[in-house]
Order: C-alpha cells, then sequence, then structure tokens
C-alpha cells in the first residue's frame, strides 16, 4: 500500500514539473524567436523498494522520472515591422552574440544600434559578424541586410554604398545538445558552430514569432491538471485504506 503512494507521488513531481514547462511556454507565446519546449519521462526501478508478493518473488516497484527535456526548433510565423534593424531566419541557423560568458546563439533578430555605432540585441550584446562585430558609422543612412546577411549603407560622406560586414548566420550538427539560457540565447556546450547552408536567409524588417501553439499546450495543460486531480484523489483513498486497515486490525487484536 505503501509503494502505491510513492509511485503516485512520482508521478505528481513529474506532472508538476510538465506543468512548469506548459506554463513557461505560454508565458513566453509573445516572445520573438522563442522555441517551445517539452519535457520527456522514463520509467525508474527502485532497487530497493518491491512488491510483497510470493509470486512473481522480488518484483521491483516501478516509478516515474524525468529523464530530460527536448525543445521543438521549428520555425515560428513571421511578422512584418518595417524596422530596419529588425531581422528574421528563415531556415536553418542562429545569430551570433557576444556575452561575458562568451558566443550565444539566438533566433530573435530584434537589434538596435549602441552609442558606438555597433549592432547589438536588446541586451546589449554585440551581433557577430563574420570578420567580428559589426560597425557602422554615425553618417550611414540607408542600412539594408540582403538575404544572404551582406550589410550595406549610404555614407553621407562618400555619398556612396559601402558594404559594412556580412551576418555571421550559423548552425548545428545536433540542436538537440543546445543548451536554453535566459532571454532567448542558447549556449552549445561541445559543438563546432558551421556555416548555414544556402537554403537560409535573412529577411529585414520583419521578426520571427514565438512557435508556441497555444491551443495545444492549453490542451496539454487541462491534461496535466486532470492527471494530478486524479492522482490526489487516488492517493486519497489509499490513505483511507490504509487507515480502516489498520483500525479494523486494533479491533481484532483488542
Amino acid at each position: 500500500m505503501q509503494n502505491a503512494l510513492y509511485v503516485s507521488l512520482s508521478k505528481q513531481v513529474t506532472l508538476r514539473r510538465e506543468m512548469d514547462v506548459i506554463a513557461n511556454n505560454l508565458a513566453n507565446m509573445d516572445t520573438n524567436g522563442f522555441k517551445a519546449n517539452d519535457v520527456t519521462f522514463e520509467e525508474y526501478l527502485s532497487s530497493k523498494a518491491r512488491i510483497a508478493h510470493p509470486s512473481p518473488a522480488d518484483q521491483r516497484v516501478s516509478y516515474v522520472r524525468e529523464s530530460g527535456s527536448t525543445t521543438d526548433f521549428s520555425e515560428g510565423s513571421l511578422q512584418q515591422t518595417g524596422g530596419t534593424l529588425d531581422l528574421a531566419i528563415r531556415g536553418e541557423g542562429f545569430f551570433v552574440v557576444e556575452t561575458p560568458q562568451g558566443d550565444r546563439y539566438t533566433r530573435n533578430g530584434a537589434f538596435t544600434m549602441n552609442e558606438k555605432g555597433e549592432l547589438v540585441n536588446m541586451q546589449g550584446y554585440r551581433v557577430r559578424g563574420q570578420n567580428g562585430p559589426i560597425q557602422f558609422d554615425q553618417q550611414d543612412s540607408n542600412i539594408t541586410f540582403s538575404r544572404e546577411g551582406t550589410i550595406t549603407a549610404i555614407n553621407g560622406i562618400q555619398n556612396q554604398v559601402i558594404e559594412r560586414a556580412k551576418l555571421n548566420i550559423v548552425r548545428f550538427n545536433n540542436q538537440n545538445a543546445l543548451v536554453r539560457e535566459s532571454n532567448g540565447l542558447y549556449a552549445a556546450p561541445g559543438q563546432t558552430a558551421q556555416p548555414a547552408t544556402e537554403k537560409t536567409s535573412v529577411t529585414q524588417g520583419t521578426l520571427e514569432k514565438s512557435n508556441v501553439r497555444p491551443i495545444i499546450e492549453m490542451s496539454r495543460m487541462l491534461e496535466v491538471m486532470r492527471a494530478y486531480q486524479s492522482l490526489s484523489s487516488m492517493m486519497t483513498n489509499t490513505d483511507d485504506l490504509r487507515k480502516t486497515a489498520i483500525n479494523k486490525l486494533a479491533d481484532t487484536t483488542s
């Protein structure tokens, strides 16, 4: 009877974890470039807890535990903003930004320009081009990003089109190994960034929205809530049954 309570409790812990993931997805449904997350679980056979039945002998108790998480890297919808420095990646790939912890990778192309004329993200981290940080001149106007990521501008002093840099769009052989961090950034421990393929392109004046599907996430939330409530009811009934058995045993012995 105790084993049933422990098994139910292990399932409730995993359901609480799944609920946290769903809530985080819904909270970021309007976050540019956000990728929905999911959590996976596995059966865990305890080496000590056993079912007290003579046959089959020594049957181990099966619990539930979290085995890891996965990220859905499918593309989100594109939203036209008209912003000169708003960029979206179509196809596979990530922008590269410099952080105090090293290079990080993101699909959020909501960029701006700092006081030094450098292209930065919303946290102020510099966006990397293929030859380092992307730098503009104060006299630059009509900044344009080509589909291949080449950045040009009309310089007011020289009054001519100048190529400033080219975006560094990268991909990874194993996207599932990327580690999610705050602000839509990913780390890539143990992986080497590869140049994006020719199928990848950049769209200016556009932002990639979250790929979270609210209706699906709400349906999942309802399923988790019902499962949690069902387990709570079962645990209460099991506990009541245990109390009844103890009381009857006490009455018998007395």
